[in-house]
């Protein structure tokens, strides 16, 4: 009499992950046509960028009830010759976090791919979790700090003609958002999870 291994895995169980598995790699190629499309920008003709200001006092709302004050906090400028260390800085602030984006989907996809198999401690998982924790840190975080010295070398160009245009726009402002290092912390976590699990899984199957 023979038996059938019955899979831990439900039909139920099953749909989610092929949709969770269909989601990440359209995401990533999404991520990847996005890159593409910042390339164009970045490098067209006209480079269109915001620029950030000091903060200029704007009269449009004073007679708006319930609005004490406005400023001006940025500029949206249409360069015809921007420099073209700006270009690559700035193309860089939206490739650096798409790839960091890319590299999730992919993950993603092997995962639920894994767990559709029933074998999701695979040797090589914690190792490509961690190394996308990595990623996402250096992207989000580089992504930011390229856009910002983009945007300083624009400035520092147009000042060249126009020096007192540096009373109104920024030579220099980098705000950092700290998501992606949380974000990387938590794969991070995850990779280590992954590995304690693998080890327990070879040596549960030693046992047997």
């Amino acid at each position: 009499m023979t038996t059938t291994a019955r899979s831990p895995l439900s039909r139920g169980d099953g749909a989610a992950l092929g949709v969770i598995a269909t989601g990440s790699i359209t995401v990533a190629i999404a991520a990847l046509v996005a890159i593409v499309l910042g390339a164009f920008d970045a490098f067209a003709s006209r480079l269109s960028v915001h620029l950030p200001m000091h903060g200029q006092s704007t009269t449009l709302f004073d007679q708006v009830d319930g609005v004490d004050g406005a400023t001006l906090t940025g500029a949206d400028l249409v360069l015809a010759d921007p420099p073209a260390l700006a270009r690559w800085l700035l193309l860089a602030e939206g490739a650096l976090p798409a790839l960091a984006t890319i590299g999730v989907g992919i993950v993603a996809f092997l995962l639920a791919l894994a767990l559709m198999r029933a074998r999701p401690f695979r040797r090589r998982m914690p190792v490509a979790i961690a190394t996308i924790a990595c990623l996402v840190i250096a992207g989000g975080i580089g992504g930011q700090v390229a856009g910002a010295f983009g945007r300083a070398e624009i400035v520092r160009d147009l000042s060249a003609s126009s020096p007192d245009i540096t009373e109104t726009l920024w030579p220099f402002l980098m705000e950092i958002d700290l998501a992606p290092l949380g974000w990387g912390l938590v794969l991070a976590l995850i990779a280590g999870a992954f590995s304690i699990g693998q080890r327990l899984q070879r040596d549960t199957e030693g046992l047997v």
